[in-house]
């Protein structure tokens, strides 16, 4: 089956085709109207640079009005000859076969019955298209619509596509799959969600999260400031220093710079509570810290890190690079990546 875009809207037709795969561009004057287009031919024109096949209405009161506006559409600077669309009607399939037995493609469309169907066939119409939606929308069965010109196409051998069109949404797609149609032409919103499912979102999440575990380092994600104090900084320094930097720890370095402690935002939270703001002129010697921090390499992979919050059910963990204190690993930053919660 194939697929076309049901269209006038110059940046989402240029985005449908970059699929590759999109095989036409059907339009209507409705479309023009509802966007405002006012110079038909112009817009028709610069379609015909953006797309395979572009179908567009060749319309007139008389048999003689429409042959007159398919031979001066054909006058325009097209890059491509268009398929013209005609409605059905005695006049309408009267042009077709003119049309068609001068090399032209037509299009019969506005289709609500199998004999408005067949009339378009026999008057050689390359493509027949019934309207799914308004057929629903008044209570007709259109899929069973849609299966018996298929028959009736490969029955009698006519050279004529079946086209599903008016479609409102995903489900109509699949039904064009399963009633055998040539063609289905879509709006760009509903080609869009062609592709959705939430299980498949689920699953692609998965990949990438797993993926991210095993290939990205500690290093690659922590924040660029590396928030420290000595045992001789107070409380004060300390909350400034979380403050500046977002995070809800700080590494306490000893004499040589290496890490022998953490102190916390949940330690601070703890200390007031119990002692009041007086702790704010502590040193952190005085108030006291978390010893003997649990600290991981910055090359070590996101999925060791991940082992470490896991075993030890701690927020934070000092990153090390030759023994030194070069950032904090905060549990939240691997919350942004969506990798806590999945299996």
């Amino acid at each position: 089956m194939d697929l076309y875009l049901d269209s006038v809207n110059f940046e989402e037709i240029e985005e449908a085709f970059q699929l590759g795969f999109v095989k036409g561009l059907t339009t209507t004057p409705t479309f023009m109207h509802r966007h405002g287009i006012t110079d038909i031919d112009g817009a028709i024109v610069e379609l015909s640079k953006m797309v395979p096949e572009l179908q567009v209405e060749a319309l007139g009161n008389t048999y003689e009005e429409i042959i007159d506006e398919a031979h001066r559409l054909l006058t325009l600077p097209l890059e491509i000859e268009p398929v013209f669309k005609v409605p059905i009607s005695n006049i309408g399939v009267r042009a077709c076969k003119t049309l068609t037995d001068e090399g032209h493609k037509v299009n019969v469309h506005l289709i609500y019955t199998l004999s408005q169907a067949y009339m378009a066939m026999a008057a050689g119409a390359a493509y027949v298209c019934p309207l799914a939606g308004r057929l629903q929308d008044e209570g007709h069965d259109a899929i069973s619509l849609y299966e018996h010109c298929v028959d009736v196409v490969e029955n009698y051998s006519y050279p004529t596509k079946i086209m599903f069109s008016s479609v409102r949404h995903p489900e109509h797609v699949r039904t064009a799959l399963l009633s055998g149609v040539h063609v289905c032409t879509v709006p760009w919103g509903v080609m869009k969600r062609l592709t959705q499912n939430a299980l498949t979102t689920v699953g692609t999440n998965q990949f990438v999260e797993h993926t991210q575990l095993m290939t990205v380092r500690v290093g690659q994600v922590i924040r660029e400031m590396n928030p420290c104090c000595t045992v001789s900084d107070t409380v004060a320094d300390a909350m400034v220093k979380m403050t500046e930097s977002g995070l809800g720890a700080l590494t306490i370095t000893g004499d040589d710079g290496g890490a022998i402690g953490v102190f916390t935002d949940g330690d601070l939270r703890r200390k007031l509570q119990e002692d009041g703001s007086g702790i704010l002129s502590q040193t952190l010697a005085e108030l006291g810290f978390t010893a003997d921090p649990i600290g991981i390499s910055s090359d070590a992979l996101l999925y060791d890190a991940m082992a470490k919050f896991e075993s030890s059910q701690i927020d934070s963990i000092v990153v090390l690079e030759e023994g030194k204190p070069v950032g904090i690993l905060d549990i939240q930053d691997i919350v942004k990546l969506g990798i806590i919660g999945h299996d």
